[in-house]
């Protein structure tokens, strides 16, 4: 059985807070590749956020024209000693944002509940302050 799309959909804004916060004090990608928890870390995070829109494609939630997230992180997977930092990089400071708000209006336009998928996202990191106080923001962004 599928999950709801809504619970993919609040997978990938949290992935991107995360990737916000564990890249915010870098300046380059080299500096930001020799570090090693906040590199593997944000790997991680682009990995669920590929995964998400996979399930997200499945389900004929996103456009086709979004698979580029899916193969990118197919390449990560699949070659994570080749991974190329420049393009990580520029994937962290020029797509995400901009995925965010085609995201957001995705929501909006196919009007998607995104209120219980982000209840159930408040309970599940309950323990986890920075998630929980983003969750707070995003509803009332999105759903209040």
């Amino acid at each position: 059985m599928s999950r709801d799309q809504s619970l993919y959909i609040i997978d990938i804004f949290i992935a991107f807070n995360k990737i916000q916060r564990y890249t915010a004090s870098f300046k380059n990608p080299s500096d930001f590749l020799h570090s090693e928890l906040e590199w593997d870390a944000t790997i991680r995070e682009l990995e669920i956020i590929g995964e998400a829109c996979n399930s997200l494609l499945k389900l004929e939630t996103i456009d086709e024209k979004y698979r580029r997230i899916v193969d990118f992180r197919n390449q990560i997977i699949h070659g994570y000693f080749g991974i190329d930092e420049e393009i990580v990089w520029d994937v962290i400071t020029n797509k995400l944002e901009p995925f965010s708000d085609d995201l957001k209006k995705v929501s909006y336009d196919k009007n998607i509940d995104l209120e219980n998928a982000i209840v159930s996202a408040m309970i599940e990191n309950e323990k986890n302050q920075k998630v929980s106080n983003f969750l707070r923001l995003l509803k009332k962004e999105l759903v209040d």
